[in-house]
């Protein structure tokens, strides 16, 4: 790319991320030559000046717009060019455009277009009529269109609607009047939603806005979302319009300004009537296409963002960690799925068991798992939160309760997206013989070990922690959520030798066929015990080295480093500092206290400076840290295991599952997530709820609205239990809208809208679980 363009890109980029030109010029080179953002966020600091992954994804993102805005602007330059019609002034107003859409309102008039009622209107000679209008106020335009009159054109009334064609076509083509217009319709824009006539019942879930209006401006993503939704079901007529009253007349105004329409003359009554007609019938149209299509834009990026936020919270949630686990995924006919992992997630043992009717074996499925603890030394069960998870909670709880000696503890874990792993190609290839049902609980069981490590094997879309995912951009919300993945995979490292080829696949520089390619030379040729043992791997090259090695860890290796984050690169510097210290490798790390004591500018060099240098000391400090918080489990009070058993003012324990723009909803035990509307997450006003809660957080609730016929739960996380609500908040009215549904929840289980009140109807369409 050009140097020109290649600076306006760094120092755009620059302000957008809050860093200089020269940190985005090092950035854009490394990610241009194949680094990954979490090899360059983590192993060249000194090279960017300390852009961390946040900053790195923004860039990678305004780099490929910005990149096609240049290509655009080079094409619309060489068209215009080619049409002999590029001035310097046009030249510069393009060479200055920040977004396409001021390119493409500048490039209008010069585009190439089928052809239109004004240029058959030039054809037909009026365009002198059009510009005597324009130039004399005071004559009659239907005098002047008298002499107009042809074969082609019979009356005065076609004249003059052929000249008010021409004048409205270059009033439409006019960009600095597209962008006043636009930065007005931005500002004062009203959307409107009413139901249409005979589809009240259809549409129930989106009563909400059968009669509904706001300011554009102001329209949060899942309202805007329901209402799209809603109106690509044909239930809503959905439109973004000026005030009626006031907005209208102001925008007709200002395409009237254009023409410089002052006076009262005939010409000018006639002009004004001419820009009337052309913002109704032309402009407002187009003006409301374009804030259609920022908003449905805007609602998008920021259904993504909560989408991408939940699913980081969730891959990073606490590891119960390497222990023989038995997964339970429950069922009630079916019978409950039992599978048995060792602790490195090996499949030991299956079986299915029938607690429940109609052979309400009881007794048999508690002996069965009884053998099951006591011949693999279970130290976790696991218990899929579908259908009938309560009941099998109770099973377990009460053999526990009666079972001798040492007890496994009891976890209830979100099955979301496991059955879409038990249905799958990569299922299929590693358990092959196995029922797809049985499946889904060893997924259950090695969630419990280790989320990470589990859900990577899974599309993130199908996990469920989000709003609308069916109705944003899928590309775009693709390539989100694989970021977080990636992030979140390289954050907490991953064991070479335990590693699935999955995880192993979303490692910085690896890919799917590097990670099969490692697993096959691990069966082949045993553990690793050396990081530079990659390098014998098929197609692994050294590129791919530099980029993965630093993220992949060897416990009880040759190399001591090897289990540390520290990159194969800087191992001289580390050994630097252990000479410093006098002692053994070994023991030096983990002796916090003594390496607090270097001064890491002492050990600097050409290659690596204090960024660096301070990593190593850190990782040495604390080598192979998981940055996970530790294991802890929420406890559902006994008794309460339908939503029947509710009652207001119940203090409940349980689980964040998703986190939405107007609140949390979370797991009680009941089959049925309640919500804490965001007015009732804390005794202070919450504009975003995730300043509160996180999927995955413990919380304590208490339980404000049950409403059983409509499976709605409302919880609050307030001191008062809810009674009173903050005067702020929601849509100003203490509570929040949604509509339309979600795949936000596990499988098997419903959490319809909180009930009114406090709540409002704020989950007017109910997250279904798959």
């Amino acid at each position: 790319m050009a140097t020109a363009p290649a600076s306006r890109i760094h120092r755009t980029i620059a302000t957008d991320i809050g860093a200089r030109p020269e940190q985005v010029g090092a950035a854009v080179q490394l990610l241009d030559e194949g680094a990954t953002v979490p090899f360059v966020a983590r192993y060249r600091k000194e090279v960017t000046g300390g852009l961390d992954d946040t900053q790195l994804r923004l860039l990678a993102d305004r780099l490929s717009y910005l990149r096609e805005l240049e290509v655009r602007r080079a094409a619309i330059l060489e068209s215009i060019k080619g049409q002999d019609k590029l001035t310097e002034e046009l030249a510069k107003s393009i060479a200055g455009a920040e977004t396409k859409a001021q390119l493409e309102d500048l490039y209008l008039p010069y585009k190439p277009k089928r052809r239109t009622r004004a240029m058959i209107a030039r054809e037909n000679g009026l365009g002198p009529l059009a510009e005597a209008i324009l130039a004399d106020r005071t004559a009659d335009p239907e005098a002047l269109a008298q002499a107009y009159v042809t074969d082609e054109v019979p009356s005065v009334k076609d004249a003059l609607n052929g000249a008010r064609d021409i004048v409205a076509e270059s009033l439409s083509e006019d960009a600095d009047l597209i962008g006043r217009l636009r930065d007005f319709m931005q500002k004062e824009a009203v959307l409107s939603a009413k139901v249409i006539e005979g589809q009240e019942q259809k549409g129930a879930k989106f009563s909400d806005y059968f009669d509904h209006r706001e300011k554009w401006a102001d329209v949060p993503s899942h309202r805007a979302l329901a209402m799209m939704r809603a109106s690509n079901e044909g239930v809503l007529s959905v439109d973004i319009a000026p005030d009626p009253e006031t907005g209208a007349a102001r925008a007709e105004a200002m395409v009237a300004a254009v023409l410089q329409v002052s006076g009262d003359g005939p010409g000018d009554q006639w002009l004004r009537k001419t820009a009337g007609w052309t913002w109704r019938v032309k402009l407002s149209l187009s003006m409301m296409l374009d804030l259609m299509g920022d908003l449905r834009k805007r609602a998008q990026d920021e259904a993504i963002k909560v989408f991408a936020r939940n699913l980081k919270d969730l891959l990073l949630a606490a590891p119960a960690g390497a222990k023989a686990t038995i997964g339970l995924d429950p069922g009630i006919r079916t019978g409950v799925k039992v599978a048995v992992v060792d602790a490195t997630g090996k499949l030991l043992d299956t079986d299915t068991v029938y607690p429940f009717q109609p052979k309400n074996d009881l007794r048999g499925a508690q002996a069965t798992l009884a053998a099951l603890i006591r011949k693999h030394d279970a130290a976790l069960i696991a218990i899929g939160n579908g259908t009938a998870s309560r009941e099998t909670e109770k099973m377990v709880a009460d053999l526990l309760r009666d079972l001798p000696g040492a007890k496994p503890t009891k976890v209830v874990v979100s099955e979301a997206g496991a059955s879409v792993y038990s249905a799958s190609e990569l299922a299929a290839r590693e358990f092959p013989d196995l029922d797809v049902s049985l499946r889904g609980a060893v997924s259950i069981a090695r969630r419990l070990q280790d989320p990470l490590a589990e859900l990577v094997k899974i599309e993130p879309k199908s996990i469920g922690v989000g709003q609308y995912q069916h109705d944003v951009d899928q590309y775009q919300l693709g390539r989100a959520l694989e970021a977080v993945v990636e992030d979140a995979v390289n954050a907490v490292g991953v064991d070479l030798n335990m590693a699935s080829a999955p995880l192993l696949a979303r490692v910085s520089g690896l890919g799917e066929s590097l990670a099969e390619a490692i697993v096959a030379h691990r069966n082949a040729n045993g553990a690793f015990r050396t990081r530079q043992q990659l390098l014998d791997v098929a197609r692994l090259g050294p590129r791919a080295f530099e980029q993965c090695a630093g993220f992949l860890r060897i416990s009880d290796g040759n190399e001591p480093l090897d289990a540390s984050a520290v990159h194969p690169e800087a191992y001289d510097v580390a050994r630097r500092i252990v000479a410093a210290c006098g002692r053994d490798l070994r023991s030096l790390m983990g002796d916090e206290k003594r390496l607090q004591g270097l001064d890491a500018q002492d050990f600097t060099d050409t290659t690596f400076g204090l960024p660096t240098v301070r990593d190593i000391l850190s990782e040495l400090a604390k080598p192979g840290r998981d940055p996970r918080p530790s294991f802890k489990t929420a406890s559902f009070a006994e008794g309460v295991e339908d939503i029947k058993d509710l009652k207001p003012g119940m203090s409940l324990e349980g689980t964040v599952t998703n986190v939405a723009a107007f609140g949390a909803f979370v797991d009680i035990g009941v089959h049925q997530d309640g919500l804490v509307h965001v007015s009732q997450l804390a005794d202070r006003f919450v504009k975003d709820p995730h300043e509160v809660v996180k999927a995955g957080d413990i919380v304590k609730v208490r339980v404000t609205e049950v409403d059983v016929p409509r499976n709605r739960i409302g919880l609050s996380m307030r001191k008062d239990g809810g009674k009173s609500a903050p005067a702020r908040g929601g849509d100003g009215r203490g509570r929040d809208k949604f509509s339309g549904k979600s795949s936000a929840k596990p499988p098997q289980r419903k959490a319809e809208s909180a009930s009114n009140g406090a709540l409002g109807a704020a989950l007017a369409d109910a997250l279904k679980k798959r």
